[in-house]
Protein backbone atom coordinates (compact mmCIF):
# COMPACT_ATOMS: atom_id res chain seq x y z
CA UNK A 1 0.00 0.00 0.00
CA UNK A 2 2.65 2.18 0.63
CA UNK A 3 4.63 1.41 -1.75
CA UNK A 4 1.80 2.29 -4.24
CA UNK A 5 1.96 6.04 -3.14
CA UNK A 6 5.19 6.25 -3.46
CA UNK A 7 6.54 7.84 -6.94
CA UNK A 8 8.50 5.71 -9.70
CA UNK A 9 12.00 5.18 -8.34
CA UNK A 10 11.76 5.75 -5.13
CA UNK A 11 12.26 9.49 -5.00
CA UNK A 12 10.07 12.00 -3.16
CA UNK A 13 9.37 14.87 -5.05
CA UNK A 14 10.24 18.53 -3.13
CA UNK A 15 8.44 21.65 -4.00
CA UNK A 16 11.17 23.85 -6.55
CA UNK A 17 10.38 26.61 -4.30
CA UNK A 18 11.63 25.74 -0.94
CA UNK A 19 15.17 25.57 -1.70
CA UNK A 20 14.94 29.36 -3.55
CA UNK A 21 12.99 30.04 -0.39
CA UNK A 22 15.79 28.41 1.86
CA UNK A 23 18.99 30.14 0.10
CA UNK A 24 17.13 33.77 0.48
CA UNK A 25 17.02 33.01 4.03
CA UNK A 26 20.59 32.34 4.29
CA UNK A 27 21.74 35.30 2.19
CA UNK A 28 19.33 37.34 5.00
CA UNK A 29 21.36 35.85 7.66
CA UNK A 30 24.64 36.50 5.98
CA UNK A 31 23.68 39.92 5.87
CA UNK A 32 22.62 40.51 8.96
CA UNK A 33 26.08 39.05 10.46
CA UNK A 34 27.72 41.25 8.07
CA UNK A 35 26.37 44.12 8.99
CA UNK A 36 26.91 43.48 12.86
CA UNK A 37 30.70 43.03 12.41
CA UNK A 38 30.99 45.84 10.35
CA UNK A 39 29.14 48.16 13.38
CA UNK A 40 31.49 46.97 15.78
CA UNK A 41 34.38 47.60 13.00
CA UNK A 42 32.48 51.51 12.47
CA UNK A 43 32.43 51.85 16.44
CA UNK A 44 36.14 51.06 16.60
CA UNK A 45 37.65 53.26 13.44
CA UNK A 46 35.43 56.25 15.57
CA UNK A 47 37.09 55.62 19.00
CA UNK A 48 40.42 55.68 17.35
CA UNK A 49 39.55 59.12 14.84
CA UNK A 50 38.62 60.78 18.48
CA UNK A 51 41.49 59.25 20.11
CA UNK A 52 44.17 60.92 17.71
CA UNK A 53 42.17 64.53 17.71
CA UNK A 54 42.88 64.74 21.64
CA UNK A 55 46.56 63.25 21.29
CA UNK A 56 48.86 66.45 22.70
CA UNK A 57 52.09 67.00 23.50
CA UNK A 58 53.14 64.81 26.77
CA UNK A 59 50.72 62.31 25.97
CA UNK A 60 52.26 58.79 26.98
CA UNK A 61 51.77 56.57 24.15
CA UNK A 62 51.90 52.85 22.21
CA UNK A 63 52.06 52.64 19.04
CA UNK A 64 50.77 49.48 16.57
CA UNK A 65 53.96 48.05 16.56
CA UNK A 66 54.76 48.13 20.30
CA UNK A 67 56.44 51.37 20.82
CA UNK A 68 56.40 53.19 23.94
CA UNK A 69 57.24 57.05 24.00
CA UNK A 70 55.86 60.35 24.86
CA UNK A 71 54.70 62.94 22.49
CA UNK A 72 56.41 65.99 21.83
CA UNK A 73 54.99 67.57 18.94
CA UNK A 74 51.51 66.80 16.80
CA UNK A 75 51.36 67.71 13.35
CA UNK A 76 47.99 66.78 10.47
CA UNK A 77 49.18 63.45 10.03
CA UNK A 78 52.40 62.81 11.72
CA UNK A 79 53.55 62.69 15.70
CA UNK A 80 57.29 63.42 17.15
CA UNK A 81 57.91 60.85 19.87
CA UNK A 82 60.82 60.56 22.31
CA UNK A 83 61.20 56.70 23.41
CA UNK A 84 64.48 56.60 25.54
CA UNK A 85 67.08 58.37 23.82
CA UNK A 86 65.59 58.34 20.34
CA UNK A 87 63.59 61.00 18.20
CA UNK A 88 60.67 59.09 15.77
CA UNK A 89 58.45 60.68 13.56
CA UNK A 90 54.98 58.77 12.86
CA UNK A 91 52.46 58.64 11.70
CA UNK A 92 49.37 59.88 13.82
CA UNK A 93 47.65 56.37 12.84
CA UNK A 94 50.36 54.15 14.42
CA UNK A 95 49.16 55.58 17.92
CA UNK A 96 47.06 52.68 18.77
CA UNK A 97 46.89 53.73 23.01
CA UNK A 98 47.29 56.70 24.90
CA UNK A 99 48.34 55.26 28.17
CA UNK A 100 48.79 58.40 30.50
CA UNK A 101 47.75 62.32 29.32
CA UNK A 102 50.23 64.70 31.18
CA UNK A 103 50.57 67.23 28.55
CA UNK A 104 49.28 70.93 28.91
CA UNK A 105 45.47 71.08 29.50
CA UNK A 106 43.31 72.53 26.94
CA UNK A 107 42.14 76.40 27.12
Amino acid sequence: MLAADAPAGGQTQQDPRASGLMMIGWMVIMVIVVFLMGGNQRKKAKQHAELLKTLKSGDKVVTSSGILGVVLTVKDKSVTVRSGDTKLELLKSAVSEITERTGATAS
